[in-house]
């Protein structure tokens, strides 16, 4: 494996609905990375209308510094639970498509500063890992301790 960095870029994304205080969301986010990056992190909001007309804020952003990327997965492996990290050791090949991980993490958990895995309207990671083969990325994530 080669030696230069392996994470290109992070996407984030979540929605405030109506019933959700959009800036607890926004911290629920930001919770999930280490101090260095979350002051940093801007977010760019989208208002969008739900189904019901209800006003949803969308909250997305790019993580780009490449030399501090690599402080998010050993701080998700540190921070995750051992019984979510057997689910996605179980489920792997369903989080990665070329080149990416795909992480949904629950906003509720993470406003008390916990990780925990959701399919119900999660924080959404997409890690993208620049020039790795799958076998590659499943060694970088063991190394941060994401898998057990």
């Amino acid at each position: 494996m080669s030696s230069k960095l392996p994470i290109g870029y992070i996407d984030i994304r979540v929605s405030a609905h109506a019933t959700e205080d959009a800036g607890k969301v926004e911290c629920a986010a930001k919770n999930l990375f280490p101090a260095e990056l979350q002051e940093t992190l801007i977010f760019q909001k989208t208002k969008l209308t739900g189904h019901h007309t209800n006003p949803i804020i969308l909250f997305t952003a790019k993580l780009t510094e490449r030399k501090l990327l690599p402080l998010v997965l050993e701080k998700l492996g540190n921070d995750l639970n051992t019984l979510d990290k057997e689910q996605l050791n179980q489920d792997i090949k369903l989080h990665l498509e070329k080149g990416n991980l795909y992480l949904r993490f629950d906003k509720q958990a993470a406003i008390l500063g916990l990780l925990k895995f959701t399919q119900n309207d999660p924080i959404h990671l997409k890690i993208h890992f620049k020039n790795r083969t799958t076998g590659e990325i499943l060694e970088l994530v063991k190394q941060s301790r994401l898998l057990p």
